[in-house]
């Protein structure tokens, strides 16, 4: 029964995705970033250093218990544990097969303006955020976007946010952080995935229970070590096949505007399949415009706004031009170069974005080697994802039915954190990205309504503009 039910909504999801992907989500994404890199005079450019030095100018992987909130790092390391999932190792596999290796040029114009971007939403997060007698923090876009918009309209366009970020992330997200981790460590280690899943629901219900304090203090130690080892194993491999690197990158540009040489199909196809799969995958990755950071950036304990904007731009440097970057460098190095299997861009059988990284990796570390090592950074990834994921989705939960509803909802979701392990893939992947592509409208629609509010929020911006 659960197979036929897949079945039927499988193309019903694909469809309404791919034009929401292919003609609402790019214009957006692109439209949105461009516009606060004008707005801000390319604040991502400028402030770049800035933002640099505050990430790791007093870096420590154990900022202490907070009187509320969260210290600057931690609200860093909970916004990359969203962004560093999945969508960096399997998404990034899905664009690189789907739209070839051009499709990761798409992902870095999209993390460029997006760096903008998700500097406006952190900064307004902190701006309009709540905080209660007790010390606890509401913020994201449902606040800014009430602040945007006054009444019905106001209400209508959060409570419509509200809804698509928790069957986005909440929920269906966490399926997909599941399945991925079941699935890599079934092949790697051939451990049931459905045993994987009762593992998971145990360790993240522990850590759901301890609130935004315990989270905080799992994802600063978590994510630094486990980007650390995921990239110096991906330096292992692109040293063994330093002598590619050259026709890897000249791949990544060539097929950026003549993808057709490499997936087939006419040119209008190929390059619209080419764009759409690196924004669809980009805003996977880095979550620039979906509106799902702003709540760990709204935990920040900082005393000027502009301050965690600029963290927040070296989230996406991070997650996009690092982590996702290196994964892409592997994979094509490997596995695109004359010797590898998918030069001639026909995919062989067996191989799928779920196991590509894998086979990538097992090319210099060996098959069996190669798939323990991506099976255990996706293991971190994916886990790390699932905590933040669960907190964005509760804060908003909270804002719908109130601090009442927090235990209904996070058993419902170790629900379908267990579920993810036992359904598809494909069907898994297309839902998350229909509420993914949803969340992105009433976000985008309050960023472009409070540009002013964030102009004079970058330093130096404001008063320049005004002259």
């Amino acid at each position: 029964m659960l197979t036929s039910l897949e079945n039927a909504l499988f193309p019903i999801v694909a469809n309404i995705n791919n034009y929401l992907s292919s003609y609402i989500l790019v214009f957006l994404l692109i439209a949105v970033g461009v516009w606060y890199s004008i707005q801000t005079r390319f604040v991502q450019i400028r402030c770049f250093g800035e933002g640099m030095k505050k990430v790791f100018g007093n870096l420590s992987l154990r900022g202490g218990k907070q009187e509320r909130g969260m210290s600057s790092f931690q609200a860093l390391a909970t916004a990359i544990a969203a962004q560093v999932g999945t969508g960096n190792i399997v998404g990034a596999s899905g664009a690189i097969l789907t739209g070839g290796p051009g499709a990761i040029f798409w992902m870095w114009v999209i993390a460029f303006f997006g760096m903008a971007t998700i500097y406006a939403e952190a900064t307004l997060a902190l701006k309009t955020r709540v905080i209660d007698k007790d010390g606890t923090i509401h913020g994201g876009p449902v606040y800014y976007i009430t602040t945007a918009f006054k009444g019905a309209f106001g209400k209508f366009l959060a409570g419509f946010f509200a809804v698509a970020i928790i069957l986005a992330l909440g929920f269906m997200g966490c399926m997909v952080q599941s399945n991925s981790i079941g699935s890599t460590f079934q092949t790697a280690f051939g451990v049931p995935s459905w045993i994987v899943g009762v593992v998971l629901v145990v360790i993240c219900g522990f850590i759901f229970l301890g609130g935004v304090q315990r989270l905080a203090a799992v994802t600063e130690k978590v994510v630094p070590i486990m980007a650390a080892i995921f990239l110096l194993g991906g330096l292992v491999v692109l040293i063994a096949r330093i002598q590619y690197l050259p026709s890897t990158f000249a791949m990544i540009f060539k097929y950026a505007f003549q993808p057709q040489a490499i997936i087939g199909g006419g040119f209008g196809y190929a390059i619209k399949t080419a764009i759409s799969q690196g924004a669809k995958r980009g805003l996977f990755s880095n979550e620039a415009g979906m509106g799902s950071t702003p709540h760990a950036h709204a935990q920040a304990n900082v005393t000027d706004p502009h301050d965690q904007g600029v963290v927040a731009m070296i989230g996406v440097f991070m997650d996009t031009f690092v982590v996702l970057t290196l994964n892409a460098l592997v994979i094509i190095s490997t596995l695109y170069t004359p010797d590898g299997i998918l030069a001639s861009g026909a995919i062989p059988e067996g191989i799928g974005k779920a196991n590509l990284a894998q086979t990538a990796f097992g090319t210099v570390f060996g098959e069996s080697l190669g798939a323990m090592f991506v099976a255990v950074c996706l293991f971190f990834f994916a886990f790390s994802t699932v905590l933040s994921w669960n907190l964005f989705g509760k804060i908003n939960a909270i804002y719908l039915f109130g601090k009442k509803s927090v235990a209904v909802y996070s058993v419902i979701a170790l629900v379908f954190i267990f579920l993810g392990t036992l359904m598809s893939n494909d069907l898994v992947w297309e839902l998350t990205d229909m509420f993914n592509n949803l969340m992105v409208i009433p976000n985008a629609i309050a960023l472009f309504a409070l540009t002013g509010v964030v102009v004079k929020s970058t330093h130096g911006v404001g008063d320049k503009l005004k002259k």
